[in-house]
């Protein structure tokens, strides 16, 4: 049905447009007195296995990753699709409108989004009151219901290079009271130089005010660690030498965690009219084409940090087998998105009862 659904409604509309009417048609049928409590039934049964990460108990260890709901609007309505935690954001402290449009495009050959979006969000403090009402919302269902709430911070466009610390500090302020944990977003391709704050020398700075702010502002941390939970987001593009001083930062620097990867600038991963597309378009690629590279990556972070620290691994994953892939490669946790457009609603839930996604423990090895 959803197929059909994809191809008669969602396939002639741009994409952008799509997003929009979907989520928000998600979040109009969760807000019906009965209807909420149903989707739940219907797309997240046999979801729940829980697991405890980052000091917090996870309902399972799939989750949402960033880009979807960019404003923290619909937490409680992606929770219904059975996501063991949601990621919010890209936030960044200042409201901007992100690239001009068209800026998300299907390939759908590859079954692949491109997206140069720029961060369109509402800012920091839009968000946070967002977020607050999602938080009451999500009061109503069974603590074991309620998914986990990450919020993804990143760099106002307009901000200079030189002062982005003081920008993820002014977001921190806003945010970290009402985050289960935090995630910097230094690996977007689509803000001008942001990539160029994966530096060593660039990126400590930012780790180490990040993690003294919320320290500063959260009296009392959600997370067993005592402290809201702190990762970074990282692009596959990076050269295996810069992904492990990364690793070595990150553990230095007091993050908790690693998020591998963000979207690839890289068109050789595509084939095709797709890849001629994709050739003329700026922007980054998500969904399978992504997965060799996010294997990779996800396999070297492993290796290189062992239990030090937590790793998300996100990009390509398809099915269970995916997912389960991933865990026995060294996740703690998986996300998905651009699969989602392609497979439909109950595509989470399938996937999260899928064959190996019942692992405990980083690498253990799949069924």
């Amino acid at each position: 049905m959803y197929r059909l659904i994809f191809t008669l409604i969602f396939k002639p509309m741009d994409a952008e447009r799509a997003h929009h009417l979907s989520f928000t048609a998600l979040r109009v049928l969760d807000r019906i007195p009965g209807l909420g409590r149903l989707l739940r039934v219907v797309f997240a049964r046999g979801t729940q296995q829980p697991a405890e990460v980052l000091g917090l108990p996870f309902p399972n260890r799939v989750g949402l990753a960033a880009g979807f709901d960019k404003n923290g609007v619909g937490v409680r309505a992606l929770s219904a699709l059975g996501f063991g935690h949601i990621e919010v954001g890209t936030i960044t402290a200042h409201a901007q409108p992100g690239n001009e449009r068209p800026r998300l495009f299907r390939l759908l050959r590859s079954r692949a989004l491109l997206n140069r979006m720029g961060f369109n969000n509402d800012g920091a403090r839009q968000a946070s009151f967002n977020i607050t009402r999602q938080r009451k919302a999500l009061a109503a269902l069974p603590a074991a219901k309620r998914p986990i709430i990450g919020i993804n911070i990143g760099k106002t466009k307009v901000v200079p290079a030189e002062d982005a610390v003081a920008d993820y500090v002014a977001s921190t302020r806003e945010l970290a009271p009402l985050a289960d944990y935090l995630v910097i977003n230094v690996s977007s391709p689509n803000t001008p130089g942001l990539r160029d704050l994966q530096s060593v020398s660039a990126l400590e700075p930012i780790i180490t005010a990040v993690r003294e702010t919320a320290a500063e502002v959260v009296a009392a941390p959600r997370s067993a660690l005592g402290h809201v939970p702190l990762l970074v987001k990282i692009a596959p593009d990076l050269s295996d030498e810069d992904v492990v001083d990364i690793c070595d930062l990150a553990a230095r620097a007091g993050a908790d965690g690693l998020i591998v990867t963000n979207t690839t600038i890289d068109r050789n991963v595509l084939t095709g009219n797709d890849a001629a597309f994709a050739r003329r378009e700026a922007g980054g690629i998500s969904g399978r084409p992504l997965a060799a590279r996010s294997l990779e990556v996800l396999r070297l972070v492993a290796a290189t940090v062992g239990d030090e620290l937590t790793i998300v691994s996100v990009g390509g994953v398809g099915d269970g087998r995916d997912v389960s892939a991933r865990l026995a490669a060294g996740a703690d946790l998986v996300q998905v998105y651009s699969e989602m457009i392609y497979s439909g609603p109950f595509w989470p839930g399938r996937i999260i009862r899928g064959q190996g996604t019942r692992l405990l423990t980083r690498g253990t090895g799949g069924a």
